[in-house]
């Protein structure tokens, strides 16, 4: 039993290589000090924010700026800070497509 648990706890991590490559850019960027895919850590999840955007053209380009140069006030009263230029615009290009992908 514990085999089969463990065969079904990895098949759903493993969406396939772009993800978990994505994943492994999201951590080695610091962006899981703050969020979470499934939970919210202190900013969002990951999935709450591909629900909020999916319906939105621009989703695309709101978060990538909003990555770049960080926020406030759209989550609650914790700032989103800005990643550019620590982090490539391809690079986060990438992770706007992974979160959108959620």
């Amino acid at each position: 039993m514990k085999r089969v648990l463990i065969a079904v706890g990895l098949a759903s991590m493993v969406v396939s290589g772009s993800a978990v490559a994505d994943l492994a850019l999201a951590k080695k960027s610091g962006c899981m000090a703050c969020h979470g895919v499934d939970k919210k850590v202190v900013g969002p999840s990951w999935k709450q924010v591909a629900e909020r955007y999916k319906d939105d053209p621009d989703a695309q380009a709101k978060l990538a700026v909003k990555i770049k140069k960080g926020g406030k006030g759209v989550w609650g009263s914790a700032p989103m800070p800005p990643y550019s230029p620590r982090v490539s615009d391809a690079d986060i290009e990438k992770l706007v497509d992974f979160i959108m992908t959620l």
